[in-house]
């Protein structure tokens, strides 16, 4: 009896964990911060693969030059070049990881550079959030790659690129910097009327605002250009497609003019 109810309990707190965590926020999505952050680590992954095929290529060629100057390399000399095969294998899978940008690789002049090193480092700092904070960051990074599709067209020494270096490589990564420095049992006490976990929601909804209309404004030239050339076409073509009137073809008509066949059977 006294292990069934062992049992339950430990079913009952189980469940409640469980629920716990889902109201916290659920399971942290281990996916990309961006499309930029999923490109670096994607770039990464090809870097791998082809030093692996170098070495194996490179392994292969020495076991045949050896094979051709000892007229064959053997058994053993099979399983060592396997061996090192799945040793080569193993360390270059493992090795070079992909490095986390730090605090000081996102001061960079490169916006768009900028705006993928700190997809990344959101990457690493995420599972240290509160669950609704990581939420947070997922949408930034949704706007982040908004972001970088029309840096393209932005001076690197426009006043806006300067908006974009100070809010997402100082602003941004100091007040998660600053979250993560307070102890975490200290994270959800009341002061002031608020929390840490809650003034760090406040601020990232403050950020995901002025992204937003930093991406606004980027939009707007690309807006003005497709209402101008709207403007144009309806003028051009609009009224012809209403059937009133379109683009003037003349009194005569055009193509290549048809004979004359009364002519014809009269001269006959």
């Amino acid at each position: 009896m006294s292990d069934l109810t062992h049992q339950s309990d430990h079913i009952v707190r189980s469940a409640g964990n469980a629920l716990a965590h889902q109201r916290a926020g659920g399971r942290r999505r281990r996916n990309s911060v961006g499309l930029a952050s999923a490109r670096l680590k994607k770039q990464h992954v090809v870097k791998k693969v082809v030093r692996l095929f170098v070495a194996i290529v490179a392994i292969l060629v020495a076991a045949g030059v050896a094979g051709a100057i000892l007229n064959g390399i053997g058994f053993y000399g099979v399983m060592l070049t396997v061996l090192a095969m799945v040793v080569a294998a193993f360390v270059l899978a493992r090795y070079p990881r992909l490095k986390t940008p730090r605090r000081a690789d996102l001061k960079t002049p490169d916006v768009k550079q900028l705006v993928a090193r700190t997809e990344l480092w959101l990457e690493h700092q995420r599972d240290a959030l509160p669950g609704p904070a990581a939420s947070l960051v997922n949408d930034i990074g949704v706007q982040l790659d908004e972001l970088q599709v029309q840096l393209g067209a932005v001076d690197q020494n426009h006043p806006t690129a300067a908006q974009i270096r100070k809010l997402v490589g100082e602003d941004l990564p100091e007040m998660i910097d600053g979250f993560r420095r307070i102890p975490q049992r200290l994270r959800d006490e009341q002061s002031n009327g608020t929390t840490p976990a809650r003034q760090l929601e406040e601020g990232l909804r403050v950020i995901g605002g002025e992204l937003d209309s930093i991406n606004r404004q980027l939009a707007q030239g690309s807006l003005d250009d497709l209402a101008i050339r709207g403007r144009y076409l309806e003028y051009k073509y609009g009224a012809g497609i209403d059937g009133d009137s379109g683009v003037p073809l003349g009194d005569q008509g055009s193509g290549v003019p048809l004979p004359e066949f009364s002519k014809q059977e009269s001269k006959s």
